[in-house]
């Protein structure tokens, strides 16, 4: 019974201690901390059947490593993320650009209204179908599947992950020596991608309806903050 009262209590004060940072802490998940406060319970309860004292202090040292633990887990998960959206939104700019520059200039389509004005003449010109809105869309609706030709590297001058291009394209012979390629980087890159089409359209289609420099900066980190830890020029020069 003793033992049985000491458990309970023991659990108690995990629960509690538990509890405190979680209710302040929105960047690691429930679903996380369930599981270390799951871990401790049973250690706890592991500790007292076998009689072992487990003293306030030591009990809080362990604990502590648990939420170190689960801090370490959680900012690494979110650091990862950050690469990955990173990673889809530069690749993207790649393939809109280079699928861009493959469309003959001189190929041309009409704009305008195509009804018939009073003098028997159409509000209709000529524009480059390069970059024209019906273009844009049209990259947009597949950029996405070019994600399956990226791998993933590690910059070791940031130690972060980025995703670079392994497949090659006419007059290329891209280094993959470092490259790591496989369906989970495919399949994250793709979901990353899909979404920055989905919620960035409009910006998609202003920056790639003129001719811009350094597209990758200013869409995927100034406009959309997708990737502002790989900005390569200050912000006030964008």
């Amino acid at each position: 019974m003793l033992v049985a009262l000491r458990m309970q209590h023991e659990v108690d004060s995990v629960r509690q201690i538990l509890g405190q940072p979680r209710t302040g802490c929105h960047v690691i998940s429930s679903e996380l901390w369930t599981s270390v406060e799951e871990l401790c319970i049973t250690v706890t309860e592991n500790s007292i059947k076998l009689n072992k004292s487990v003293n306030m202090a030591k009990l809080l040292y362990f604990l502590s490593l648990c939420v170190l633990l689960a801090f370490t887990v959680a900012v690494q998960g979110a650091r990862q993320s950050q690469d990955i959206r990173c990673g889809a939104c530069r690749a993207l700019v790649d393939e809109m650009e280079w699928a861009i520059a493959q469309v003959d200039p001189k190929k041309m389509i009409k704009t305008g209204s195509f009804r018939i004005n009073p003098d028997g003449s159409q509000s209709t010109k000529d524009v480059p179908f390069a970059r024209s809105e019906g273009h844009l869309l049209e990259l947009m609706e597949r950029v996405c599947e070019k994600m399956k030709d990226y791998g993933e590297t590690l910059d070791s001058a940031t130690n972060r992950n980025v995703y670079v291009r392994f497949m090659a394209r006419e007059g290329t012979s891209p280094d993959i020596s470092n490259v790591s390629y496989d369906s989970r980087v495919t399949a994250d890159l793709k979901f990353a991608c899909e979404a920055i089409v989905e919620q960035h359209e409009d910006e998609i289609i202003e920056f790639f309806s003129h001719e811009t420099d350094n597209v990758k900066d200013k869409l995927c980190s100034k406009r959309t903050d997708l990737c502002d830890h790989a900005l390569k020029i200050p912000h006030d020069e964008l």
